[in-house]
């Protein structure tokens, strides 16, 4: 498959008008001819695709067909499996993050993730959050308080919780666990936050939440999500990648992936002929 990038920006206008917020935008990952392997099955197949920064990029497509595990390249997730080998580039920020030198716990500081299912810690809804901290070094009460509060607030949760915090996170309902999950990962400011299908498990009002908290969240970090659910891609992303049996088959605007896609695959999917 062929380079697929989103349009460039058009520059700044004779009459010396100001360039679009597209073109002062920066691509913050660079993916460059990324292939993947589970032993000599390949999954990935040299994907090469550049994601803005704080904006909201979906990838899209049927099941298998590789997206969950392209998002999993840019956080090294992959490399818990035993049989897995990737050839050509990653970087971040500018910073190949394949090579063998590269400090993966400080890579996955810089780039969260919130899996699909929540994944609260057993402990109280305050430990959730400090619990990272203290691993990072932060002690001082005072501080953690602060981080707590102001996490929770991100993740739109703490007048829901402020009184009782040190109860178990586990009380919490499904909706508030997978908001408590988006608040410890924005504890430790990535700049980036990875969503594998994070609303896929909630009922349509808690998976609304979500979707207003990821619209606010933008602001702050750049936020890549799979979903298979194209009507959330609508709503809440700016770009979607459409993914196809480990190929990268169209990368644009999500307006124009879904109103006026280039490829037939994107046509045919977004339109339900299949997936």
């Amino acid at each position: 498959m062929s380079d697929v990038f989103p349009p460039r920006p058009r520059p700044a206008t004779e009459s010396g008008s100001p360039p679009s917020p597209e073109a002062v935008q920066r691509s913050i990952i660079e993916t460059e001819g990324l292939s993947l392997f589970y032993g000599k099955a390949q999954a990935l197949k040299s994907i090469s695709l550049k994601i803005q920064e704080k904006v909201v990029t979906a990838f899209i497509g049927p099941s298998g067909c590789g997206k969950s595990t392209f998002l999993r390249c840019f956080n090294r997730m992959n490399d818990l499996i035993d049989t897995v080998r990737v050839q050509g580039q990653c970087r971040i920020g500018g910073e190949d993050i394949l090579g063998p030198d590269v400090d993966v716990i400080e890579l996955r500081k810089r780039v969260g993730m919130v899996f699909q299912k929540s994944n609260p810690f057993p402990k109280s809804i305050f430990e959730n959050i400090a619990y990272g901290l203290r691993l990072h070094g932060t002690r001082d009460r005072k501080t953690l308080d602060e981080v707590v509060e102001r996490s929770l607030r991100g993740a739109a949760l703490w007048d829901e919780v402020k009184d009782r915090l040190h109860e178990s996170a586990l009380g919490l309902s499904g909706g508030q666990q997978q908001r408590l999950c988006i608040a410890r990962a924005i504890a430790i400011r990535p700049e980036i936050l990875l969503m594998d299908e994070p609303a896929s498990a909630l009922d349509p009002i808690a998976t609304m939440k979500v979707e207003e908290l990821i619209l606010d969240l933008k602001k702050e970090f750049t936020i890549v999500i799979v979903t298979h659910n194209m009507q959330q891609a609508t709503r809440i992303s700016d770009y979607t990648a459409f993914f196809y049996i480990g190929e990268l088959i169209e990368y644009d605007r999500t307006t124009r992936i879904f109103t006026n896609p280039q490829r037939k695959q994107t046509e045919d999917y977004v339109t339900g002929r299949f997936g």
